[in-house]
């Protein structure tokens, strides 16, 4: 649907006049917007996010005067396209989201339509209470997008999906009538009295045709609207995907909350013979029984620094989750389940941690499946169709012989307590457009009328949408289908409400995003090796599953630093890729790579690289912000800090021939301020002193051989030493190398020579970037030839070596270095009998650098200080300061903020004896300049205790 000219020209204007205060017509806007987590790509007129209800009804009457269409959108997180279209988007989740009250007596709660799942949950559970349905998004889906498309999650099996949980609701339909609906709400006149008339006629279809197992979601829910259900609207309105109406504020029903919860995991020979074990599990009452097959899991373990916990033998699992008022009490139903299991191998998990990690396959499951087992891009469309429970492993297998029908692979999992099954599918999108869609639409096709002889729904939990609304003309007759489009035109006669899903439905192959994009293949700097050295492939990554928007700090994630600090859809990876995906797609408001919206949602980003190991699919935004300043700034004039801080590997060696005389000039009131405003920094930084003695100087006048006795006759290890280290903190890199003696290690010491060029890469000057890199490529690759290891001590430039060498310089001596290259905890791990000193009693609070998180894994460190006897606090999240990013004008408000979110609270709440690990140069500098307080390296840690 095209709006008119006039019509778009007058939207926002209309809007404005009519109160409504955020309203944002711009391109940034409208490609942030475009999409979901669905394959669809629609671009909106305007985006509206409402401060009050007031401001949803007059943007509904704006729209119904000018036929505007208009969308609700929770959290963007709708896998079926619910949540895009042409008109006006309206996110509820940027100021909509209180909880308004609990009520423990009724075991209530009254939200705002934008609410987080989450947020509802840790306000209920003060009071022993929770929310049921428990969606695998629940760390940012809204409590208004689940009443869209009446969401279940794993915990549907205990606690109900929402429709079952949704005590009243206060909405707007589509012709503008509000309607307060519940045990206190109206339940006639107007629309209710003519809908209570249409259904009356229509009993025996209803009781026929809909309601006929739980996971039945497809379609409208009208059972609930017949005289023995007692006529609930709200409980029917729930999955109505709002073409009905929109949805003011709800009213949700609690449950007690379990003292206890344990897993009993179950592994067999396949997917289908778990399945055929699930019915025989139901009568032990479990909260959930979810499938996982072994495809996903792999897909887990090929994630880099990913820790994957340990399953029991099989190549398809159940996740079977029980509760009690005791640990003894989950144990005694533990045993049952075992028994009637009929598995292959077992595992009881009681440990919270451990059962939190095995659950964490589970959610991630929409962004792991999204490339299948030879890596290629599988995708949503037909995600999450459901079957009656008795019929799940039949019709698995059938489903299974459907794809290799069709020539396609798939990585099936979900809800098999409920009969209910995701999979995201290698449709080949993108590589022909015509025949794309067509491979597209006949799989889905067969695929329903395959369900449909299951006696199953096309959808079990995320609705029709855009995906699946053209296919419930295979499980629903031509009169349900009609009955139907009655009950649409009561609510919504000039058809305003979402047009196209559920009644009089686009097609299924319209509008498919990844078919709108070309392949973007020359002139790249970086090889995209994962994506077949494709830039778009490499953006459409992005499913849109949303995991950016969660709080993931608390668990010790780091994606996505600014999201939590600014609360902006523009500054989430999700929000960065579809901007990126705008600008290669045709026709769009993105024009190329200079466009200033690409700019703008790339500014706030840190490069931190959490998206990386976070993102379940994969995405790199560091490594798409470099490419952006490659591409936007080549052969062309710079800003100044890439010039500065860009180069300041450079800048640092200038500054070692007279360092009192460099510091004397940035540390005085008036060069101080030159500098700064040369370098792009923020006049509220301070810049870093500059060493007397570079490392390399101390070094070269160490008596030889290095060390001492004990280390100079070990093995060779090659001491690899930064530019910040070397230039900034040389007692870090002087503690490393006492560390490695005093395991053993006879160390040497590569030529200042070997950079990593890191400031280069960040600045997007990635030709100069391969030059530096490559030079130290060819330094080092000869060392692990030797079987040198080689050790970083900045885990920034250590990770460079462990990615960036094999994306710039590639190779099999980039390979060789990359294999080669070790952090200190890794190297000393290895070391046949080297045991850590005793760091009993010692309280650490750790912040681990984001690229160490994201590139080289942080577990090993952590568990070489709880083997040395350390208490450690690991801090999620990002210092804030990432290299040059947090001191450039511009970024300081929001670089003390993501400090704020983590690090800083952590601090301060930590004891004054307590040790503040930071071994990235960032992350000590911002600790010191907001914090007041000296972080320590690994190294010094270790050094400091084996002198003790």
């Amino acid at each position: 649907m095209t709006l008119a000219p006039d019509v778009a020209t007058d939207l926002t204007a209309a809007l404005r006049r009519a109160g409504v205060g955020d309203v944002d017509d711009s391109g940034l806007a409208r490609s942030l917007y475009s999409s979901d987590g669905s394959l669809y790509r629609v671009l909106p007129r305007a985006v509206v996010r409402p401060r009050h209800p007031d401001e949803i009804e007059a943007t509904l009457a704006v729209c119904r005067e000018l036929g505007v269409p208009f969308t609700a959108r929770g959290a963007g997180t709708s896998i079926a396209g619910n949540a895009v279209g042409p008109g006006v988007v309206l996110d509820t989740s940027r100021y909509l989201s209180r909880v308004h009250a609990v009520d423990p007596g009724s075991r209530t709660a009254t939200v705002d339509p934008g609410v987080v799942q989450a947020a509802l949950q840790a306000a209920a559970r003060p009071h022993g209470l929770r929310f049921g349905p428990d969606p695998s998004t629940h760390n940012r889906c809204t409590i208004g997008g689940m009443i869209g498309n009446n969401a279940c999650g794993s915990r549907a099996l205990g606690y109900g999906r929402t429709s079952d949980n949704v005590v009243g609701l206060d909405v707007v339909t589509g012709a503008g009538e509000r309607l307060r609906l519940g045990p206190d709400g109206a339940s006639s006149g107007g629309v209710l009295d003519r809908l209570r008339d249409l259904v009356d006629g229509e009993l025996a279809a209803i009781r026929t045709e809909l309601g006929r197992f739980g996971r039945q979601v497809s379609g409208y829910s009208l059972e609930h609207l017949l005289p023995e259900r007692g006529f609930d609207v709200a409980r029917a309105l729930v999955g109505s995907e709002g073409t009905l109406a929109v949805v003011l504020g709800a009213t949700v029903r609690l449950v007690t909350d379990a003292p206890y919860r344990g897993l009993v995991v179950l592994g067999y020979r396949s997917m289908a013979e778990a399945a055929d074990a699930t019915p025989g599990l139901l009568p032990h009452e479990p909260t959930a029984v979810e499938g996982l097959d072994q495809r996903i899991v792999q897909r887990l373990r090929d994630v880099p620094a990913a820790v994957v916990p340990d399953l029991p033998r099989g190549d398809g699992w159940l996740i079977v989750e029980l509760t009690g008022d005791s640990v003894a009490e989950v144990e005694a139903k533990a045993k049952g389940v075992l028994g009637d299991a009929g598995a292959l191998d077992s595992l009881v998990v009681t440990d919270v941690a451990e059962a939190a990690a095995i659950w964490r396959i589970r959610e991630d499951g929409a962004g792991l499946a999204a490339r299948t087992s030879d890596g290629r891009p599988a995708h949503a469309g037909w995600e999450d169709a459901a079957v009656p429970v008795e019929q799940l492993g039949a019709y698995l297998r059938e489903f299974e012989a459907l794809l290799d029908q069709h020539g396609l692979q798939g990585v099936p999992y979900g809800h098999f307590g409920d009969g209910c099954v995701h999979v995201r599918i290698d449709f080949p999108l993108g590589r022909g457009e015509d025949r794309g869609r067509e491979a597209y639409r006949a799989f889905v096709t067969d695929a329903a009328a395959l369900v449909a002889r299951y006696g199953g729904s096309v959808s079990g939990e995320h609705g029709d949408g855009r995906a699946r609304s053209e296919l419930l003309s295979s499980m629903y007759s031509p009169h349900v289908l009609g009955l139907f489009e009655r009950v649409k035109g009561l609510f919504d006669p000039t058809d305003v409400l979402n047009p196209g899903v559920l009644v009089r439905p686009a097609r299924v192959e319209d509008d498919i995003r990844m078919a709108a994009a070309p392949r973007t293949t020359t002139g790249l700097a970086l090889a995209y090796r994962h994506d077949g050295g494709d830039f778009s492939a490499a953006v459409h990554r992005c499913t849109g599953v949303g995991k950016c928007r969660a709080d993931l700090q608390a668990s010790g994630g780091v994606m996505c630093p600014s999201w939590p600090a600014t609360r902006e859809e523009k500054d989430t990876t999700r929000g960065r890729a579809r901007v990126l995906q705008e600008m290669l797609a045709p026709g769009g408001p993105v024009r190329d790579w200079r466009s200033s919206e690409v700019h703008e949602a790339l500014d706030l980003c840190l490069s931190c690289k959490g998206c990386s190991r976070d993102c379940p699919t994969g995405v790199d935004m560091a490594s798409y912000k470099a490419e952006v300043l490659h591409q936007s700034y080549r052969r062309r004039l710079r800003p100044r800090a890439h010039y500065t801080l860009g180069w300041l590997p450079r800048w640092a060696d200038v500054a070692a021939r007279a360092p009192r005389l460099a510091n004397a000039v940035t540390r005085s009131r008036l060069g101080g301020r030159l500098a700064k405003w040369g370098a792009g920094v923020d006049q509220r930084r301070s810049l870093p002193a500059f060493a007397s003695r570079t490392f390399r100087e101390v070094w070269a006048a160490r008596p030889v051989p290095a060390g001492n006795g004990h280390g100079a006759g070990g093995r060779a290890v090659a001491l690899w030493v930064d530019s910040f280290t070397d230039h900034f903190a040389p007692e870090v890199a002087e503690a490393t190398a006492a560390v490695l003696e005093d395991a053993g290690y006879r160390v040497q010491v590569p030529p200042a020579e070997a950079c990593c060029g890191l400031t280069w890469i960040t600045t997007g000057q990635l030709d100069a970037a391969r030059r530096t890199l490559g030079r130290t490529v060819e330094l080092l690759a000869p060392l692990v030839d030797d079987g040198i290891p080689v050790v970083g001590v900045e885990p920034s430039c250590t990770a460079v070596l462990r990615h960036e060498a094999l994306e710039l310089v590639g190779g099999a001596a980039a390979e060789r270095v990359a294999a080669g290259t070790r952090t200190l905890a890794e190297l000393l791990r290895e070391t046949p009998g080297w045991t850590p000193p005793s760091l009993a009693g010692v309280e650490v609070v750790a912040q681990p650098h984001c690229h160490h998180h994201a590139v080289l894994g942080w577990a090993t460190d952590e568990r070489l200080l709880r083997d040395a006897g350390a208490t450690v606090t690991r801090v999620g999240g990002c210092c804030g300061l990432a290299g040059n990013w947090g001191v450039e004008r511009g970024h300081h408000e929001v670089s003390v903020a993501i400090a704020e979110h983590q690090l800083l609270p952590a601090v301060r709440a930590a004891g004054p004896d307590a040790v503040v690990l930071a071994d990235g140069f960032s992350c000590r500098t911002q600790l010191d300049q907001l914090a007041g307080r000296d972080g320590l390296h690994l190294a010094q840690l270790l050094a400091r205790a084996g002198r003790a």
